[in-house]
């Protein structure tokens, strides 16, 4: 008779209770969090000073701040992608960006000799037979993998190895499920936006993310793509060792470069004025190079990198802008690219009726509950989908009461748009540390035409000019 190995039904009893523990601990955190808030908003309505009042919103957001790091930071995994969203200085208010931008990159690392089983079981060999160095110290962790710097044997060239954490995906999938019930609560008690098609479209990209092999050809299908139409692409994208992926590790070359939110204290390091004209120039240069690989894969091909949070960026010899981390890859249908380029027309255009008629086109449906509902649409559109900040404004409050969105409720939001509202809201937060306002609109309008002519949506005149075909997916009159 067999004896029973108590420490491996240990082991399983316990694996299969984390997530219902993971749960536990999420909803009292977040029950705590808003009821924290509805219960200040009471206190905060019955004082009438307006400085006593922002005064009293800031506490509460510094509170609010600590409770929503610790939850982050003691369940990790998809709630440090959640710190990375908020961590932006135009999503949230300043408290908590100040406390959550520390959260981006720190995700536990996993011990080596637990990555070495993962890497020696899906490549088939012992690090020692294809690396002929091997840095045990990962250069970064993130949720989902962290990477680790190597040299291959043979052609000795540097590479990153990126290695996935054991047992990650069960985990991160319950922490989804959980925010999609509390997102749904949001959407039917307080903020009038489609919240849950939001966390669906999350679940959708987070579970590709977990197939490297995936990652792999979307990172060398859009390599190929920038770089074949451009006589230099705007973004470096890493090569990678078809023979060395697998769904949980990925090789790839080695690119070297600083992270893009160091570039002031390098700066500073080198005796440039981080405030000067060289800087001012190297940012401007840095960031339209990034926005201009954007528009052109959102416009042109429709298949974009949909995750340029700061630790994916590198600045690299000559203010060259590196693309790293394609786990998140978006590729959208013709009619929504084409309805996009035609809301990106409109709002460099500050056309509010051709907002109005972009936002059917794509399926995107509101209810307004104000007076000059074009105006507020056309707002609206660039909150949600243009970089450009208003004068003399460094953080857009989505949800203060003179907000578009509190004016034009949001009833129906395409999922696969989630991903474009996300690369521009990214954008618009690199534009916003580094001091640089600019309209990604302006600068993608003409992608947008040239994406609309080759299309047949729109044709030349005999002057060169854009004139639009008459059908555009309405009805000819009299048809």
């Amino acid at each position: 008779m067999h004896g029973f190995d108590f420490k491996e039904i240990q082991e399983k009893i316990s694996e299969s209770f984390r997530p219902w523990q993971r749960s536990f601990h999420f909803w009292v955190r977040a029950t705590n969090i808003y009821t924290g808030y509805k219960v200040f908003q009471l206190r905060v309505s019955l004082v009438k000073d307006a400085k006593k009042q922002e005064e009293m919103w800031e506490r509460q957001h510094e509170q609010a701040a600590d409770k929503i790091y610790f939850m982050c930071s003691d369940l990790g995994g998809f709630f440090l992608k959640i710190a990375q969203l908020l961590a932006k200085p135009d999503m949230a208010p300043a408290a908590w960006v100040k406390k959550l931008v520390t959260l981006c990159d720190q995700a536990p690392a996993t011990p080596f000799d637990a990555i070495q089983l993962v890497l020696e079981k899906e490549l088939g060999k012992s690090i020692g037979e294809i690396f002929e160095t091997f840095d045990e110290k990962p250069l970064g962790s993130a949720s989902i993998a962290q990477v680790h710097r190597a040299r291959v044997k043979g052609n000795k060239m540097n590479v990153v190895v990126k290695v996935q954490h054991p047992g990650i995906e069960r985990l991160m999938m319950t922490d989804i499920r959980n925010l999609q019930l509390f997102a749904l609560y949001m959407q039917r008690t307080d903020i009038k936006f489609d919240l849950h098609s939001i966390t669906k479209e999350m679940e959708k990209q987070i579970g590709y993310e977990f197939d490297f092999k995936r990652e792999a050809s979307a990172m060398e299908r859009i390599r190929c793509f920038l770089y074949e139409n451009n006589k230099k692409s705007p973004v470096l994208v890493p090569r990678v060792l078809r023979d060395m992926v697998t769904k949980r590790v990925l090789v790839m070359e080695y690119i070297n470069g600083i992270p893009i939110l160091s570039i002031g204290d390098e700066m500073a390091k080198r005796g440039i004025n981080p405030h000067g004209k060289i800087a001012e120039a190297a940012k401007h240069n840095i960031l339209s190079s990034l926005s201009r690989a954007y528009g052109q894969m959102i416009l042109k091909s429709g298949f974009f990198h949909a995750d340029p949070h700061p630790g994916n960026i590198l600045i690299c010899k000559g203010q060259e802008v590196a693309l790293l981390d394609y786990g998140q890859v978006k590729e959208l249908p013709d009619k929504l690219r084409l309805g996009y380029a035609n809301l990106v027309i409109a709002m460099a255009d500050d056309n509010a009726s051709g907002v109005s008629q972009s936002f059917w086109e794509m399926g995107l449906r509101t209810v307004a509950k104000c007076v000059n509902e074009q105006q507020e649409l056309l707002r609206l559109a660039q909150t949600l989908f243009d970089t450009k900040m208003p004068a003399g404004q460094t953080v857009l409050q989505p949800f203060s009461d003179d907000s578009s969105i509190k004016k034009i409720a949001v009833e129906t939001f395409p999922e696969e748009l989630f991903s474009v509202l996300r690369t521009v809201v990214l954008l618009r937060g690199l534009s916003v540390g580094m001091r640089v306002n600019y309209s990604c609109a302006q600068q993608w309008r003409s992608m947008a035409e040239e994406a609309l002519l080759a299309s047949g949506r729109i044709t030349r005149d005999g002057k060169g000019r854009s004139r639009r075909q008459a059908s555009l997916g309405r009805l000819r009159p009299g048809s």
